[in-house]
Order: C-alpha cells, then structure tokens, then sequence
C-alpha cells in the first residue's frame, strides 16, 4: 500500500504524463486533469482494489470518469497500474487505442463511454446496485466534474442511490471552479455542494482536493458509510503549472510545444514508485446455470397486448435466469414489467420517473454481468436518447421495451404518443429494432433479445391485437413474416403492429374487389433482408404499400426506401405527417391515413397508376 509520499509523487507523474499527452496530440484537456492529480493517485494506488491483469475480474472495484474529457490522466492510471501497455504519446491518434473520451471498444479497462456529461453517477448506481445484487463486495467510485452537477439526470442518480441504500458507492466531486467559458453555477462554494448530496441522503466530506492526507481520510469514512457517500473536492483547475493554475480560457486547450518545458519544469520529476495493487477479494458467488423458459399458452385469434405478453415472457425469462433484471420507470402496471416483480422482486428495480438515470443505471447492471429490460412508455425515452446513445457507444447489451406506441394508444393524446422511437433506435450503431404483432412473436422476440447483443428495442403498442401465430414460429432478426400469398398478387400490403391488422383488413377489402394482394409482416425493422425483401415483391407484383403508426420520417417507410433503392420496386408509404389529436383508436388511424381503408385505396390508385 503507497504511503503518503509516494502518492504525491504518483500525482506529479500524472501530471506530467497528461501535458505531455495532450501536447503531443495536439489536443485535450490537461488543466483538467490536474486538479484530479491527487485524486486519482489516491484512489487507483491506494484505495482501490483490482487485478491490473484481469480488469474484467467480477470482484474488482469499478471506476466510472464521468469527467470523460480527463481521459488522459485515465490512460496514466491505467498503464502505471499495469493494466494496459499502450505508448502513451499515442493519445487521440487514428490508430490509438487511446482515445479522446474514454471508449470500452478500445480498452477492456473501460466498462463504459463517457464523456456526455451528467451520466456517470447513473452509471455507478447500476454497478453499486449489481454489487449488492449479486452479493459481492467491490465498490463502485465515480468522478464528477464540478459543471456537470448542473445535469438532472445527477439528482436523478442521488435519489435512486440513497433509495436503494448503496453504501458501497463513492461519488467525488472535482470543484476546480472553471468551466469552459469560465465559472461553474457555484464556483468554489463547496458548502452548496454538501447540502445538495446531504439533502438527497449522502453523507458526506468537504476536503482539499490536492491533499492526500486528507483524500485518504474521506476515502475511509466513505468505507465505513452506511449511506452512499459523496466527497466534495475544491481543487484547481492546471493545478502544479502556473500559468494555468485557476486561470479561464484553458479549457480543452493543451500546453503549446514551445512551452512543454516550462510547464514541466514547475512539476517536480521522479520515478514511478514501486506500488502492488492490492487484489479484490474473490466473492463466493456461484452462478446458477438458465434452464429453459416455458412458453406462455396463447390461444389463436384471443386478443392480448403485446405489452402484456412481453410481461408475460420476461417474467418467465427471469423465473429460470437469475441475471434477467426488469428496470421500469413507474409505469410497470402498463409495460407489464410488473410481472417480473409478481414472480421474482429482487429481479425487479423501480427507477421511478426519471427515465436517463433508468437507462445508465441499467447500463451500469449490464456491464456487471446482469441482462437487462428497461421500460416506459415509448414517447418517454426520447427524454433518455443520450444515456441510450452511450450505452450503444458503450458495447452494451440491453433490452429497451416502449409501450404505447402510436396514434393507437387513443384519447391520450400527441404528448403521449411514441412517433419518433422507430426512428430513435434505428439511427443507433449495431441496433436492433422489432415490432411485434402478437403475443407469441412478442415471447419470441424477448427470449431472443436476452441471447443478442447490442442495444435491442421492442415496440409494444397499449391495444390488445390477435394471437395469429404458433408456438412453432421463430422470428429471426433481419427477417419478415408472409401472411397472406398466392400466384396471382399484384401488390404487396406491409405492416406491423398495428398496422400489420389494418394490411390484413386491407386484404379482405381488396379481395372483394378482385384485387389479389400479399400481405408481409414487417417485425424486424431493423436489420433487414432487403435481398429476400426484395425478391418477395418483385414476385408479387413489385409494388408495396406499407402503413405505420409512426412519423414518416425515420420510420419504416424510410428504412424501405433506402434498403430497396435501386431494386425496381415502387413504395407507397402511408405513415402519421401531422401532430395527432385526442380520439378514439380507430379514429385516429382514419384520420392520419394508416388504416385499412386507406391501405386498400392506395393499393387499388396504385394499381391504376394513380398517385
């Protein structure tokens, strides 16, 4: 264990191995890595327990820099440490490892993205949370920047942590005062601090952050905490170079080549001291192995709500997988994801409403290991687009389930109406959207989200539709179901969800009139076979008219168009252009123009080569 004076020294090592980083690289953030210098000496050479050569090891301590922007002094930590071995000077090049944020593609050493500021906490909570879950003993830690206690979705972090009694989680607070363009809300006024955290049931310690002594010091007292705890850091911003040191106008700025010297010269040099890490403890955690679910009995042509039914699975997933975890954001009696609380409660986590820290919390129990299913309503997540657009940065593995998808949900109304979520989740790297019709295509699709990887959604409109497929279907992912075909289509009718009943309908309608047309069920929206697509309707007349209840742009009808492009084939796209209005479902499906009647006049103008 480093003794006082050895972790003075470690903070002058890093301080000199982020100028020289950033300086080479020709960008970054030094004067923020400085005031964190004895900080993180302390914690990654002192405080923390974890095995350099196994940073994946389930027992280690976890450190979150939700201060991304401070990756250099990370990469400093991590390879004195002797977790990684990469050159240093290669910072923020093309083929660095080392990037300007820090990335869990690049550096196993790093569990999650970072650097969209006011996520970190979020993210801690969930690893606390998976700690006390799994009945291990690591620790989660997690540094703030001082600017970004400004985000809500921090408070939303402090609640659930003191909620959920997470005395194993530390939250340090860098205050060097500066922002970007200058002061912070609260400057140096650390007392504001405190009483933040204090009322939001922290305990906590007001300490110099450039005193060892009194780091370790806080570091022991959040040991020995029976609340989560948060340590309120004053420091200085380019703290140790003086013409940096508590000055504006140095953010995201590195030392220029013609005054490296200088800079360096005022911090003092000297060897890395010889430290051994002191290994985790090995947790006596046996996992049980997942058997097999059992498939819920849908009776064929019985309406139920794909929300229902997604309940209904993950329940079912979670009574034989102990790493299934249902997150929710207080609408847990409309997702259904109160099922999994009926049957498993220590599976089930209530994140109340407060959707962005539902999220980073969730991503924060998945890189611990735990598969989980966070859900709301889908006009909801919107609010949470930037934890998921991390998460995905991330690597990570979660399940997103949006309930109350479209104009459909009724008298609501607009404010209530997921219309944008399709697009949301398709614009994500590495996605994989679905759209279930049914009971059984939503079990289906569950059980195969737990196996996939990536950030996976499920759309699950509030109407009850009904069961038109068997236990024996499977819904592989890139794939369309064919529900209705002959020799003889001239048009193909697309939908789903909703609007796959509305395309059936539409069927009915134009078969009375003589009009022979396919009907495609389009649950994987993305990715898609648009090869396999594409030969289905050339075969059946080369024309599609596909409905949904979801904004044109960025939808279905998009993905289509860009998946056929160039194929030969015309699409008509039926999809809601306006801001809805209250009513009943089947009025509004009218009224925006998505419903069978509609379906079956666009079929038939197209037919006719009419527009």
């Amino acid at each position: 264990m480093a003794t006082v004076k050895e972790l003075k020294e470690i903070a002058n090592v890093l301080r000199r191995d982020s100028i020289k980083m950033t300086t080479a690289a020709g960008s970054g953030h030094p004067t923020s890595c400085l005031s964190a210098a004895e900080i993180m000496a302390t914690l990654f050479f002192s405080e923390m327990r974890f095995d350099p050569k196994n940073m994946q090891n389930p027992d280690n301590d976890e450190f979150v820099l939700s201060k991304g922007h401070a990756a250099p002094i990370l990469y400093s930590c991590l390879y004195h440490a002797g977790a990684i071995k990469d050159d240093l000077l290669s910072l923020r090049k093309l083929d660095s490892r080392l990037e300007g944020h820090p990335m869990p593609g690049s550096l196993s050493a790093v569990k999650v993205a970072t650097g969209s500021l006011g996520q970190g906490l979020s993210v801690g909570v969930g690893m606390a949370l998976a700690a006390k879950k799994h009945g291990r003993n690591f620790r989660a830690y997690v540094l703030l920047g001082d600017s970004e206690t400004a985000e809500g979705s921090v408070y939303e972090a402090m609640q659930l942590a003191s909620f959920y009694r997470l005395n194993n989680l530390t939250a340090i607070v860098d205050v060097n005062r500066l922002g970007q363009r200058g002061e912070t809300m609260l400057g140096h006024n650390t007392k504001v601090y405190e009483e933040r955290f204090t009322a939001f049931g922290f305990e906590t310690a007001v300490i110099d952050g450039h005193s060892v002594e009194e780091i370790l010091s806080a570091l022991e007292k959040a040991r020995n905490s029976e609340k989560p705890f948060a340590i309120i850091a004053k420091t200085f911003k380019g703290k140790g170079v003086s013409f940096l040191e508590n000055r504006d106008n140095y953010h995201g700025k590195p030392v220029p080549k013609e005054e490296l010297e200088k800079a360096l010269a005022e911090i003092p040099e000297n060897a890395f001291p010889k430290i051994e890490i002191r290994k985790p403890e090995k947790s006596a955690v046996k996992a049980k192995p997942a058997a097999a679910a059992k498939l819920t009995k849908y009776e064929s042509g019985k309406e139920v709500a794909t929300r229902k039914a997604y309940g209904n699975a993950l329940a079912a997933l979670a009574m034989t997988d102990e790493t299934v975890i249902a997150v929710d954001a207080e609408v847990s009696n409309s997702t259904y994801s109160e099922e999994v609380k009926k049957a498993r409660p220590g599976q089930f986590v209530e994140a109340f409403i407060g959707e962005q820290n539902m999220i980073g919390m969730a991503l924060g129990l998945s890189v611990k290991g735990f598969k989980t299913f966070s859900s709301t309503f889908a006009a909801f997540l919107s609010r949470a687009h930037d934890q998921i657009r991390m998460a995905a940065l991330s690597g990570a593995s979660l399940t997103i389930s949006g309930s109350h998808a479209g104009v459909s949900i009724g008298e609501d109304g607009a404010s209530q109406m997921g219309l944008e979520d399709i697009a949301l989740f398709r614009a994500l790297p590495e996605s994989k959207v679905f759209y279930p019709s049914d009971a059984v295509s939503t079990e289906k699709i569950v059980r195969l989200a737990s196996r996939l990887s990536g950030i996976k959604y499920i759309r699950t409109p509030r109407a009850a539709t009904p069961v038109i497929y068997s236990e024996k279907d499977d819904f592989p992912p890139g794939e369309f179901k064919v529900l209705k075909e002959s020799g003889k289509d001239k048009v193909v009718l697309a939908g789903a969800g909703i609007t796959l009943f509305e395309a059936l309908k539409a069927h009915e309608i134009l078969k009375g009139k003589g009009i022979p047309a396919a009907v495609a069920d389009l649950y994987c929206v993305k990715p898609f076979n648009a090869e396999k697509f594409s030969a289905f309707v050339k075969k059946h007349g080369g024309k599609i008219v596909v409905a949904e209840d979801h904004y044109a742009e960025g939808g279905i009808g998009e993905m289509l168009s860009s998946a056929l492009q160039g194929k030969g084939i015309e699409i008509f796209s039926l999809a809601v252009r306006e801001i809805p209005h209250s009513g009943k479902p089947d009025e509004l499906l009218h009224k925006c123009g998505i419903d069978s009647e509609k379906i079956a006049i666009t079929a038939k103008k197209t037919l006719e080569g009419k527009k």
